[in-house]
């Protein structure tokens, strides 16, 4: 048995930095605490590892139930937030560490200057995202425009969007993606959309690069091994769409959060192995899974 840890996995630019500008704040203020609004990452183990630096995670509730933070940091994640957080913060006084990743900042920019564009040559037009309804990107997304946006998860609620007249063939259609998701789902959507509206439909290239290219890199991984090791949290969205991108190519992949997951049965001795996970997923906790492999067969 061989056992391969995918190189271009592990936590993507946005992710590490965030991870980091928390861990310098934690080593250069020992003894603070550091608020991180919604989970930094959607991976349970580093999570955990954080917490027991002082990193301390709150949702929006929290803050809406403070009365006052001040000499307190909040980390605005990777994902990005509404307009709204930001005056919450401000309003709690509250210093804020800024982490929102460049990709989703060009993002939320260019949706806020479509939107413009559409009010002032069409006020009927529209903004269509494509992404996962209640993600933490998309809420960040939507938020820049008040949630004047359509958002589509999939082709079959594309589908149902047109078939309820929610699009208007004849009015403005400009067309984002978050910036995690599938670009040959996206392609998809897009087509059927320019095949419904024609000439009024404007698309924006805006999945992150570094995504694209590991979904390209992932399948010939996936490919090249008998049996796969999808390491990610399950509440990761990148980490779902990446898993069932092995999957579509590989049946022996296997959707797993730890080393503690792994199965001696699903192996045999002359099987390759490739363990890979998502942009959430932290290249120590692969590199777990690959000795716990190697473990159970030595």
């Amino acid at each position: 048995m061989t056992v391969e840890i995918d190189p271009h996995s592990g936590f993507c630019g946005g992710v590490i930095r965030a991870i980091d500008s928390a861990e310098h704040f934690l080593a250069d203020h020992p003894g603070s605490r550091l608020y991180s609004l919604g989970a930094i990452v959607h991976n349970e183990a580093e999570l955990a590892r954080l917490s027991e630096r002082g990193l301390i995670r709150i949702d929006s509730e929290d803050l809406d139930e403070m009365v006052s933070a001040e000499g307190e940091t909040l980390l605005i994640r990777a994902h990005g937030e509404p307009p709204q957080t930001y005056a919450k913060a401000d309003r709690l006084h509250f210093s804020v560490i800024d982490c929102t990743c460049p990709v989703v900042l060009r993002l939320q920019r260019s949706i806020s200057e479509a939107y413009e564009r559409i009010r002032r040559e069409d006020p009927s037009g529209q903004i269509l995202l494509f992404g996962k309804v209640g993600h933490a990107e998309v809420l960040g997304l939507v938020g820049q425009v008040n949630g004047d946006v359509l958002v589509v998860e999939n082709m079959e609620m594309l589908e149902s969007v047109i078939a309820d007249g929610w699009i208007c063939p004849g009015s403005l259609l400009e067309v984002f993606s978050q910036t995690t998701k599938n670009p040959d789902e996206y392609a998809a959507i897009c087509r059927r959309l320019i095949e419904y509206a024609g000439d009024n439909v404007t698309v924006h290239n805006t999945i992150c690069a570094q995504v694209a290219e590991r979904h390209r890199r992932l399948s010939s991984f996936a490919i090249s091994h008998d049996v796969i090791l999808f390491v990610a949290g399950k509440e990761s969205s990148n980490g779902n769409v990446l898993c069932q991108l092995c999957q579509s190519v590989n049946i022996r992949t296997y959707h797993i959060q730890s080393a503690a997951d792994v199965r001696a049965d699903w192996f045999s001795e002359e099987d390759k192995v490739g363990v890979c996970g998502a942009t959430s997923t932290p290249k120590w906790l692969l590199e777990q899974v690959a000795s716990r492999v190697l473990d159970l067969h030595v």
